[in-house]
């Protein structure tokens, strides 16, 4: 238990720390599709990720969430996203070199 208010102290002190690791822990599910760190092997059918704007990132998310936006499979999986989870994902995909 001290070991989690530890944690939380800490994480609590670097906010900026704690989103990168939520978007980070939340980016594992996306590299079966878009590649570790969102990076794909050239001519591959999806495209990277990395190094693309958070706004643009997020936008697209937000329109597969909510419909806007046809998907073969991106409308299921954008479902299970909050805006803060958005919002951290697009921030971390963001910050990856291309």
């Amino acid at each position: 238990m001290r070991v989690f208010f530890l944690a939380a102290a800490v994480l609590a002190a670097f906010p900026v720390a704690a989103q990168d690791i939520q978007g980070r822990n939340l980016a594992a599910a996306c590299a079966i599709c878009h590649g570790t760190d969102g990076r794909v092997p050239a001519g591959a059918p999806v495209i990277p990720l990395a190094g693309l704007p958070r706004d643009h990132i997020a936008t697209q998310m937000r329109a597969f969430r909510d419909g806007k936006r046809p998907a073969t499979v991106m409308h299921q999986i954008a479902k299970g996203y909050t805006d803060p989870q958005i919002d951290a994902l697009a921030t971390w995909f963001a910050a990856q070199k291309r």
